[in-house]
């Protein structure tokens, strides 16, 4: 079997609402959300465009309703339109009835936008809660991207571990659900976005030719050493859509198309995986 490498750009399109989220509401704080709607978004629609990708962005229910023709232009250019909360809660912080409620009315919104429920799930923050798995089963999603088991290799998401301190783990059955793993380091938002509060402080701000190039190796890894893989990268319009980096972002993907690496949405590599591996195991 020839060997398969695919690249998942992805785009998690929180614009202001991950401010709010963490209580963020100053006219700074919101400005730093607005770039992307107003600036960053038109770009990467651009480069995109240019290269002739399809791509996966993760929408807030907040986004979609306060700036709907930013989204209304992701979706117009053919692009998953996939589900990241309504509010930017991580569903660990949330009750269960809550984090219920944030499924169906962020879907509810998405299905305005594009006529159907989001077939893809990620996480506010990447922390999904005891209850998320099951939710995402029950209400018909197909995929969920917020955990860090892989780097390459999609997996069936586990529901029902029992994580104890001083018991050995017991880990749950592999459900239908399955996960397209994800991991900080290829995420824009660690690297460079600068963070300083009463009780934060993150630097960012790397150089960007820097990042890009572990990000190339990423890829690079993959090709030599997989027969057949996925690569997601994680990147924010108010983030990667600054110049140098999004010039990283074009450099990153130049490598992969001269590599033969195929562009998918996360819809599709997800089913694609779904075709390989056959039903999870039970138990």
């Amino acid at each position: 079997m020839s060997k398969r490498h695919i690249v998942c750009l992805t785009f998690d399109f929180d614009a202001i609402s991950g401010f709010i989220a963490r209580g963020q509401t100053s006219p700074s704080w919101i400005s730093r959300g607005e770039f992307g709607p107003r600036a960053g978004a038109p770009r990467l629609l651009g480069l995109l465009k240019m290269h002739a990708i399809r791509s996966t962005w993760f929408i807030p229910g907040h986004t979609i309703e306060t700036y709907p023709r930013a989204c209304e232009a992701v979706l117009a250019a053919g692009h998953e339109i996939a589900h990241h909360g309504w509010t930017h809660r991580p569903p660990a912080s949330l009750k269960r009835e809550d984090e219920e409620r944030e499924l169906v009315r962020g879907n509810e919104t998405i299905r305005k936008l594009t006529g159907r429920a989001a077939r893809g799930y990620r996480s506010p923050s990447w922390d999904l809660s005891p209850y998320s798995i099951e939710l995402l089963l029950k209400h018909g999603f197909v995929y969920d991207s917020s955990l860090m088991g892989d780097d390459y290799l999609p997996y069936y998401a586990r529901q029902g571990d029992v994580i104890e301190l001083e018991k050995p783990a017991v880990f749950g059955k592999e459900t239908a659900l399955v996960e397209m793993p994800i991991h900080w380091a290829a995420d824009d938002a660690p690297h460079f976005e600068y963070v300083r509060t009463e009780t934060t402080f993150r630097q960012g701000l790397m150089n960007a030719s820097a990042v890009g190039e572990n990000w190339i190796n990423d890829f690079l890894y993959m090709r030599d050493t997989v027969e057949w893989g996925v690569l997601t990268y994680t990147c924010h319009p108010y983030v990667i859509g600054r110049g140098a980096r999004m010039m990283m972002l074009e450099r990153v993907i130049r490598t992969a198309v001269d590599s033969g690496a195929a562009f998918l949405t996360m819809e599709e590599a997800a089913r694609e995986f779904q075709e390989r591996a056959g039903r999870p195991a039970r138990g």
